[in-house]
């Protein structure tokens, strides 16, 4: 890997306020995003603000250094990297200056993020029309970038159409402001003798020169986005030079800013769902719908409900789709319910017999329905055992063309050999699609090129644009020729000149293209050593390798509220801190290019050390990564035969260290929070502003020792003794009993000591945890062969039998019988629920479900539970709690711990009315509580046990 020059170091990192980063680490991170394609920066600037961005590109021309503007980083046809320098604006550059609601304008910086405008304007009534599905964290410079779209482009048009005006920076450093610009102002500005006169010169030129041409090759589309909006020069539309640069890549000029305009967003919505028998006929059907007034039409095809179906089952949205193969999902708005309704209805109406039809009001459907599609291009990448892939993403044909279009296409995709789930912006004509191409092999990478180029042909054959929403990029700005004739092509090279003539921007986007088949990331980075598990990653055949490439970029671990992914993320706002950013590293760490030193890599040691372990990508990345594992096999293999830090072994290690603590536990307790406290954290490596949970005066299992088996009246179960209830609350232990035997079952807690093995799990010490596993498994099995359930109170624990220990130990067939056997306490007592449910009380209750539970075993028997205890309970979307095990223990993860709470847990808790309870399973989210807002949670168990105590009475 070439070194960064030192001039150019030192001269950006004195000339700048904000950071300026050439770190190995660094340049891994941003060496792609969300495409196929891979090249590594020279390094990544962070301006602070528009100073800083005007001192990269002076210092950058000097050294005659690239520059690429990036985002969110989900470009998808590799727009967003670059090898010079990678101007990163969400960090600082992300404020909205100014929204004037009486012209429905808004002033926004480039890192704004879409969602954040979107909130702001929202009390205006009003919103910004394009809507990506990336909409939680791309950012309006991006979308001013590739000319986004989105879902609701049939009502509100592309990003173009929502541009009013863009203050821009040019290489040669002239910064101006560029609108619409009448015959008047054209005059005068060509006037002018400066950079700004001679611009204006070269493009009134172009403009007169091409004016016919442009109106005969540029097809009639609503979503044409390849190339450069060269018709936006026209008279008849305004010579709109801001507009003119909308889709430009970051190739023309650095956007410092934008005024885009508002649209107003109708109050109440309704959703008319069609089923059709196939996806061509629903194709077919699109022209009826779009004279309609829809707000949106998009397409769902049957692959992708299946592979919902699948990973799950329970999905809220399953249950509201009509009957059929292929569905549109039609939407509607009016100034309330009624009158969406009514056009739902007119819908309806208009498609008479043709479709099975459903209306859908209620937002939490009409939200449910609305992730899927959303989501598709992620679940679509891991379909049917293959890895699929962009590239072919986002064609867009006339709507009246889309069925013909389609059918064709899956005839190409036949004729090659391959697989792809279409969906998409029917209403538009605009199609996605991930195809399993073969980008491992060079011939491989070749027949990947012939596809694109047939399927090129094939949509201007019937009169659509190669890009219809993500820009050109790599992946197709090379089949431009296919596209425009070659009078046009040197049209975009003279557009490009004009602002850009040396070159510096975003080269070899849209003009001077690089090969479609070139920098394919898989292909020119394979890995370097050996990829294969010591877990088995049963999801990817035990190859890190190809878990790695599970991550698209598509970045839904940038999201800042919502689920779990990623906490350490919200915390940071650091890209390496990301789940995304993280697989990207481990993926150059296998490549070893840029990360060298393998296993040992210190930069995937540091990003790792602020993974929580929560398991929150394990369910909300739509690709199932799960950097809880991939992070207990770096440990792993990265502290093999060598010293580990402190809290491996004081934390690690922590079910020895309870067990022998058991026999004088108020001594221990003393220790540990008297004057050698503080000593004795330093050599645990503990945090020294965090106390030590105290130890039960007896534990669950010598309480059961003294007190024995009651005799019951329907099944005989076991309750599961994990180390934290065991040790620190045992009281959750006893009401679980006492629950349990109220129902008539016959309880039975192991009177050894049994151990998941969690704690060397997460702190990567591997071949201890199999060991304890296997042993809790073998103690079991007896019971276990009598057909006992196993029931387990600690979430985590919970689900490290069900899942993680599979994983440990795949050809243990006594963990495979343990991990059968096991269910969550919920699980076990939902079903008995109509003998003790209580009617609804005013006793109200937070809920703070454990990330673990969240990832690996459901929520939905909890919530009945729940119900039947008569609580009237809210269940927090607050992400992680941020202790997470051992990990808010940990020195140096203190700070990062206390923020991941206060980004929604604790704020709730401090509003919430006095004597609610605050629910908490987990251990980990007790002891947060317990530790900063001064309460006492209760376990789930706790209230069952409480409400049958009642019931007898």
């Amino acid at each position: 890997m070439d070194n960064p020059p030192a001039d150019l170091v030192a001269e950006l990192r004195a000339a700048l306020s904000g950071p300026a980063r050439f770190d190995p680490g660094t340049r891994a991170l941003y060496a792609t995003d969300a495409s196929n394609y891979r090249q590594v920066p020279t390094g990544v600037v962070f301006p602070r603000d528009e100073d800083d961005v005007a001192a990269t590109v002076d210092i950058a021309r000097h050294h005659g250094v690239p520059i690429t503007t990036r985002g969110a980083g989900t470009s998808i046809a590799g727009n967003a990297i670059g090898t010079g320098l990678v101007l990163d604006f969400a960090r600082h550059l992300n404020r909205i200056v100014d929204i004037d609601a009486d012209r429905r304008l808004a002033r926004v910086q480039p890192g704004v993020v879409l969602d954040s405008l979107r909130s702001a304007v929202a009390g205006h009534g009003l919103t910004f029309g394009p809507d990506p599905s990336t909409h939680s964290r791309c950012t309006l410079g991006g979308m001013i970038g590739n000319n986004s779209c989105g879902t609701h482009s049939v009502a509100w048009g592309k990003t173009v159409d929502n541009v009013h005006s863009l203050d821009v920076l040019l290489s040669d450093g002239t910064r101006l402001e560029v609108g619409a610009t009448s015959p008047e102002q054209l005059d005068a500005l060509c006037a002018r003798g400066d950079r700004v006169g001679r611009l204006h010169q070269d493009l009134r030129a172009l403009r007169d020169d091409v004016a016919d041409l442009v109106r005969r090759s540029f097809p009639d589309l609503a979503r044409r986005v390849s190339g450069y909006n060269l018709d936006q020069l026209l008279p008849e539309n305004g010579f709109h030079l801001a507009r003119a640069l909308v889709g430009t890549e970051g190739s023309c000029a650095v956007v410092l800013g934008a005024t885009v305009e508002l649209v107003p967003s109708p109050p109440a919505r309704a959703l008319t769902v069609l089923g059709f028998p196939d996806t061509y006929a629903a194709a077919d059907e699109v022209p009826r719908l779009r004279g309609l007034g829809a707000l949106a039409i998009e397409g769902l095809s049957s692959e992708l409900v299946d592979v919902v179906r699948l990973r799950n089952p329970a999905s809220p949205a399953l249950p509201l789709l009509p009957g059929g193969r292929s569905w549109l999902l039609v939407e509607s708005g009016g100034a309330d319910r009624g009158e969406a309704e009514a056009a739902a209805d007119a819908i309806v109406s208009a498609m008479g017999e043709r479709a099975e039809s459903v209306v859908h009001t209620d937002p939490a459907r009409i939200a449910a329905l609305w992730k899927i599609r959303e989501e598709g291009s992620g679940y679509s990448t891991r379909m049917a055992g293959s890895e699929r892939w962009s590239g072919w993403e986002d064609a867009a044909v006339p709507p009246e063309q889309l069925g013909s279009y389609l059918r064709e296409f899956d005839a190409l995709l036949a004729r090659f050999g391959r697989r792809g789930v279409t969906y998409g912006h029917y209403g538009d004509g605009c199609i996605h699609v991930r195809i399993d191409f073969d980008l491992l092999s060079g011939p491989g990478t070749a027949e990947y090129r012939s596809f694109l180029e047939a399927a090129a042909d094939l949509v201007v054959a019937h009169g659509g644009s190669v890009s219809g929403e993500h820009g050109d990029g790599q992946a197709r700005s090379a089949l431009l020729s296919r596209m425009y004739p070659p009078e046009v092509i040197r049209a975009f090279e003279r557009f490009k000149a004009a602002f850009d003539p040396h070159g510096l921007l975003n080269p070899g986007q849209i003009v001077h293209p690089r090969p479609v088949d070139a920098d394919v990331r898989p292909l020119v980075a394979p890995a370097r050593i050996p990829t294969r598990t010591t877990l088995a990653l049963h999801a990817d055949s035990g190859d890190l390798a190809a878990a790695t490439r599970r991550c698209v970029g598509m970045g839904k671990c940038l999201n800042t509220t919502g689920g779990v992914m990623c906490p350490s993320y919200r915390a940071t706002r650091e890209e390496m801190h990301s789940t995304r950013g993280r697989a990207h590293l481990l993926f150059e760490m296998l490549a070893g290019r840029v990360v060298q030193r393998g296993w040992r890599s210190p930069e995937v040691r540091e990003a790792l050390d602020l993974c929580l372990s929560c398991k929150g990508c394990k369910s909300d990345c739509p690709v199932d990564v799960d950097m809880a594992t991939y992070k207990a096999e770096f440990l792993h293999q990265h502290y093999r035969h060598r010293l580990r830090p402190a809290a491996h072994y004081s934390m690690g290690f922590l079910p020895l260290w309870l067990k022998l603590g058991q026999h004088a536990p108020q001594l221990v307790n003393r220790v540990l929070s008297g004057p050698l406290a503080p000593a004795l954290k330093r050599l645990g490596g503990i945090d020294a502003r965090r106390a030590v949970p105290q130890l039960a005066p007896r534990t669950l299992q010598a309480w059961w020792s003294e007190r024995g088996p009651r005799d019951g009246t329907t099944a005989r179960v076991v309750l599961f003794p994990d180390t934290f209830t065991n040790h620190f609350d045992p009281h959750i232990g006893r009401d679980a009993v006492a629950a349990l035997e109220a129902l008539g079952h016959a309880v039975e807690i192991p009177r050894r000591p049994v151990c998941c093995g969690l704690t060397w799990h997460s702190t990567g010490q591997l071949g201890t945890a199999r060991r304890a596993v296997r042993r809790t498994a073998r103690a079991l099995r007896p019971l276990l062969d009598r057909g006992l359930p196993v029931i387990g109170l600690e979430p985590s624990c919970t689900a490290f039998l069900r899942n993680d220990a599979l994983e440990l130990a795949p050809d243990d067939l006594d963990v495979a019988a343990l991990a059968a056997a096991t269910r969550t306490f919920a699980e076990w007592v939902e079903p008995t629920r109509e003998r003790w449910q209580q009617p609804a009380r005013d006793r109200r209750a937070l809920v703070q479900v454990h990330c673990h539970q969240h990832a690996d075993l459901g929520f939905t028997a909890d919530q009945a539970t729940l119900d039947a205890t008569g609580t009237r309970a809210q269940v927090l979307d607050a992400g992680c709690c941020g202790l997470a095990g051992n990990f808010g223990f940990e020195r140096g993860h203190h700070d990062v711990s206390i923020a991941c709470a206060e980004q929604g847990l604790l704020p709730a808790v401090r509003a919430a009315d006095p004597g609610t309870d605050v629910v908490a399973d987990g251990f980990s989210c007790r002891t947060q509580l317990r530790q900063t807002a001064g309460i006492e949670p209760v376990h789930l168990a706790t209230l069952v046990a409480r409400t049958l105590d009642r019931t007898r009475r």
